[in-house]
C-alpha cells in the first residue's frame, strides 16, 4: 500500500510540474487546478435531481505548535500555506526538505498571507519542547511557520486522507518512519492547489512562482467582484 502511494504521489507530482509548464518552457499563468478527491453530491430541486460537485478540502484538524498553541483551521483561514511531513530525527529526506523550506520561508516572510504548516508524524519523540528547540535551531519564527504535533492517528489520517500523501510508522523504514516528501500548497479555501517535490530545488522554485500565480488569482477575483 505504501509502494503504491507513493507511486501515485510521484504520479500527481510529475503531470503537476507538467501542466504548471508550456511546452516551450515558459511558466503558464493559467490557474492552478484543484486537485484531490471532488464528491458528487445530488439534490432534489422542486422535484428535479440537480447534482453538485464538492471540491476536496483539508478536513478539521487541531494540533498545538512549537509554542504550545492551537493551530487549527482557524488559524488558517484566509492564508495559502505549505504543508508537509517530517520528524527532527529523520535519517533521510527531511534536512533536505527543511533546507528547501527555509527557501520558501525566507522568500515571503513578509507576506502575511502565506504560512508553512510541518507536522511531525513521530509525535511521542517530537514533543512541543523538541519542535520548539528544533524551530529555534533552523531560526524561524511560528508567526509563519508551525511545527505541530498531536495524536498519531490524527495526524496520519490528515496526511493520508486530507493531503493524499504517505505518513505512517514502518519498521523497515530508516528511522522508523515513511512518508512524502511532499510539499502540498494549499489555497485560502483549504483547498489543495500544487504538490512539490521538496527535496528537488527544481520543483520548490516552481512552488514559489505557484503561490505567486495563486496571489494574484486571488487579487484579480478581488479586483472582478
Amino acid at each position: 500500500m505504501n509502494k503504491f502511494l507513493n507511486n501515485l504521489f510521484q504520479f500527481i507530482i510529475f503531470f503537476s510540474v507538467l501542466f504548471g509548464c508550456t511546452i516551450n518552457g515558459e511558466k503558464n499563468e493559467e490557474k492552478l487546478p484543484v486537485m484531490g478527491r471532488s464528491e458528487i453530491v445530488e439534490r432534489n430541486v422542486n422535484g428535479e435531481i440537480h447534482t453538485d460537485t464538492i471540491p476536496h478540502r483539508i478536513d478539521n484538524f487541531e494540533f498545538y505548535n512549537q509554542d504550545s498553541m492551537v493551530v487549527n483551521n482557524e488559524t488558517l483561514k484566509g492564508k495559502i500555506y505549505i504543508a508537509d511531513f517530517f520528524f527532527t530525527t529523520c535519517p533521510t529526506i527531511c534536512p533536505v526538505m527543511k533546507k528547501q523550506m527555509l527557501r520558501v520561508y525566507h522568500e515571503f516572510n513578509d507576506d502575511d498571507e502565506i504560512m508553512i504548516l510541518s507536522h511531525t508524524i513521530d509525535p511521542e519523540h517530537d514533543t512541543v519542547a523538541v519542535l520548539k528547540d528544533f524551530a529555534e535551531r533552523l531560526n524561524v519564527s511560528s508567526d509563519k511557520w508551525h511545527f505541530v504535533t498531536g495524536p498519531k492517528e490524527k495526524i496520519y489520517e490528515i496526511g493520508q486522507k486530507s493531503y493524499m500523501v504517505t505518513a505512517n510508522e514502518d519498521n523497515q523504514a530508516p528511522g522508523g518512519f515513511i512518508h512524502s516528501g511532499a510539499f502540498i500548497l494549499v489555497d485560502k479555501s483549504q483547498r489543495i492547489r500544487g504538490l512539490y517535490d521538496g527535496t528537488v530545488p527544481e520543483q520548490v522554485d516552481q512552488l514559489m512562482f505557484d503561490i505567486r500565480r495563486l496571489k494574484k488569482e486571488y487579487t484579480s477575483n478581488e479586483s472582478a467582484s
